[in-house]
């Protein structure tokens, strides 16, 4: 059994992933972080993690990046592996990050998805056979209409992983409204769409001459992130100090 405290609990990833949690018989939930304690959630809720003294085997975090700090601290002091979700880090907090797995098991990922996870690495070997070939690559990306930021970091991940596998030859075009020209042989196009309530689609294109194939993941809830999440959790724990990548979580699966 995997005992995890949720940091974040009242958010709502949180609750999405403490509702995942009641019905795994591998996992439960010991105690829950967040700033405002408003629910029942069946666990007990600390509004200050310094005051958190539940045994846990793993730390989920889905809260905010302005709670890293304490979090990592908390972390390596309880020698507590830690799962990190949140989004919007700086890259002062990500060098930080990558100090922190040297003390303590960390596992960060641009998207917790086994699916978006699974796909990383399938494009990879698609890649190697069709842009080795010639073919022309884009990335298009498409979510809800309250999204900040584009194109989507799953996004940029997808084209990153695309471009090591061919040796990081390749740059990223964002627009091409400003460009009156042919697309070179060394670009990876991203493409951003925003509406609706879409939660999240990813199409990986690799046109060539006279064929074209699409790799795409199509997010229909926010569960898909929990479920990963959760996954990642069990596998985290008991783990020594490291930096771990969902692909390590996939190849455990």
């Amino acid at each position: 059994m995997t005992k995890i405290i949720m940091n974040g609990c009242n958010g709502h990833m949180g609750q999405v992933i403490s509702g995942l949690v009641k019905d795994d018989p591998e996992a439960e939930i010991t105690a829950g972080i967040d700033a405002i304690d408003n629910r029942d959630n069946g666990y007990p809720v600390f509004t200050d993690i310094k005051r958190c003294d539940v045994d846990a085997d793993v730390v989920i975090d889905f809260s905010s990046p302005q709670a890293l700090d304490g979090l990592l601290r908390f972390c390596i002091e309880g020698q507590i592996p830690v799962v990190l979700c949140s989004t919007g880090l700086t890259e002062a907090q990500l060098v930080q990050i990558e100090e922190a797995s040297k003390k303590v098991a960390v596992l960060k990922s641009a998207n917790m998805s086994l699916g978006v996870n699974t796909l990383l690495h399938l494009i990879q070997e698609a890649a190697k056979v069709l842009a080795g070939a010639g073919f022309d690559m884009e990335v298009v990306e498409k979510h809800h209409r309250l999204k900040k930021d584009a194109p989507s970091g799953t996004a940029l991940a997808l084209a990153d992983s695309l471009n090591d596998a061919m040796g990081n030859t390749y740059h990223y075009i964002y627009d091409r409204s400003q460009k009156m020209e042919p697309r070179d042989d060394k670009e990876i196009g991203l493409s951003a769409v925003r509406g609706g309530t879409i939660v999240g689609e990813h199409d990986v294109i690799f046109a060539g001459p006279d064929e074209v194939v699409t790799f795409s993941h199509t997010a229909y809830s926010k569960a898909v992130f929990g479920k990963g999440a959760v996954e990642a959790a069990k596998y985290l724990a008991g783990r020594p100090a490291g930096y771990y990548h969902m692909s390590d979580v996939i190849a455990g699966v």
